[in-house]
């Protein structure tokens, strides 16, 4: 069932099935090894229906945990399934009768109805109440439009789920508005020639939670293909999802142990790629100072303080990344070959040399370039 479901997401640019909401489990365990990173920070959350959204959600009821400087969500107009999905709220907001297409924004949450706690009771009597809290959009919420660009404009850091099937537009307007992010994404987005040349830049990289195992999502009412049902709601798995960020991560600074040393027979040359071939990351040799080809779930774990990326092999296809310069044939749709038989996608990776102090000087100027946590 999860194939199917993964399947979907692929042919979701044309039928536009991208409604995957986020649990707030996954939520929170993901962003409890960033909470210092928000600290007087404006938060984005620009695919994000506050009346469904568990982003929204979480950023509400954590609002002064975190200690943010103010929370943005955007709805988009139209969505099948506005207001009626996750039932957060009590949706009869006389903005949201008139437009679905509408922004709120929180500068401040507190206990508004004095029964000692915050809680989403709050965070509903401020957007009902108070001025300019929720805003009607002049345009569709289209996080490419130019009234969410000034949004993100404002914004430090943007959290949410995109669509799927717009992933590469979302990360390339992330990318140029120079925003710190925390997305999630289909683990195939690795090997999108947009992305993988910022893993080559360590200008992005994998979350803490979640690579390589796979994600529940709820779905809408309509959507036939499910894993189970939880409280009624339709649950779907999708095992090609994941974290991707520009935060600082602590496993992408730790050096990945090297135990095996190499020899001919256990790593092969590629016929057609100037590199020996690594079937799982842990066996990456100790002693060998070439190229070396690795699955591209390497890039989990990838330190860019250990190794540098040279490129990518070719695969075929749409997304196949165009960032290699290795190859030994001129033909683009080769995958890497072994006596004549495919191998899989692969990363082409070289084991870095020892820092001379002078490197380590410039690296240290450089503050956060191997986005290690201060």
């Amino acid at each position: 069932m999860a194939k199917t479901i993964n399947q979907r997401l692929h042919n979701a640019k044309k039928a536009r099935n991208d409604e995957f909401y986020t649990q707030l489990n996954d939520i929170q365990l993901e962003i409890s090894h960033y909470k210092k990173e928000f600290k007087n920070k404006i938060v984005l959350c620009n695919c994000d229906d506050p009346y469904e959204s568990n982003f929204f959600k979480y950023f509400a009821l954590n609002f002064n945990a975190l200690g943010l400087k103010r929370l943005i969500a955007t709805c988009y107009d139209p969505s099948p399934i506005a207001c009626v999905q996750l039932d957060l709220f009590d949706s009869s907001t006389p903005e949201l009768k008139e437009k679905r297409a509408f922004k709120i924004e929180i500068e401040e949450i507190t206990d508004i109805n004095g029964d000692g706690s915050i809680d989403l009771a709050d965070v509903e009597f401020l957007i009902r109440n108070k001025k300019n809290v929720l805003t009607l959009l002049n345009s569709n919420g289209d996080f490419q439009s130019k009234e969410c660009k000034e949004l993100l404009k404002q914004a430090d850091i943007v959290v949410t789920n995109p669509p799927f099937s717009l992933f590469k537009e979302f990360i390339s307007l992330i990318r140029e508005y120079n925003k710190k992010f925390l997305i999630i994404g289909n683990t195939n987005a690795l090997k999108y020639k947009e992305c993988f040349e910022m893993f080559m830049r360590n200008e992005m990289r994998t979350g803490y939670t979640h690579f390589n195992t796979g994600m529940f999502f709820q779905v809408p009412e309509h959507y036939e293909k499910f894993h189970h049902l939880e409280n009624g709601k339709k649950i779907a798995r999708v095992s090609t999802s994941c974290w991707f960020t520009n935060l600082p991560v602590k496993k992408h600074n730790e050096d990945i142990v090297l135990f095996k040393s190499y020899t001919p027979e256990l790593y092969p040359k590629y016929d057609n790629y100037d590199a020996i071939n690594v079937n799982i990351y842990t066996d990456i040799p100790n002693d060998y100072d070439g190229i070396m080809g690795v699955p591209i779930t390497f890039l989990d774990k990838y330190n860019p303080k250990q190794f540098d990326i040279i490129g990518c092999s070719d695969r075929g296809g749409d997304n196949r990344p165009q960032v290699n310069a290795i190859r030994l044939t001129e033909k683009p749709e080769d995958s890497p070959k072994i006596n004549g038989k495919k191998i899989y996608t692969r990363v082409f990776i070289r084991r870095r040399q020892q820092q001379t102090s002078e490197d380590a000087n410039i690296a240290a100027d450089s503050g956060t370039q191997y986005g290690v946590d201060e």
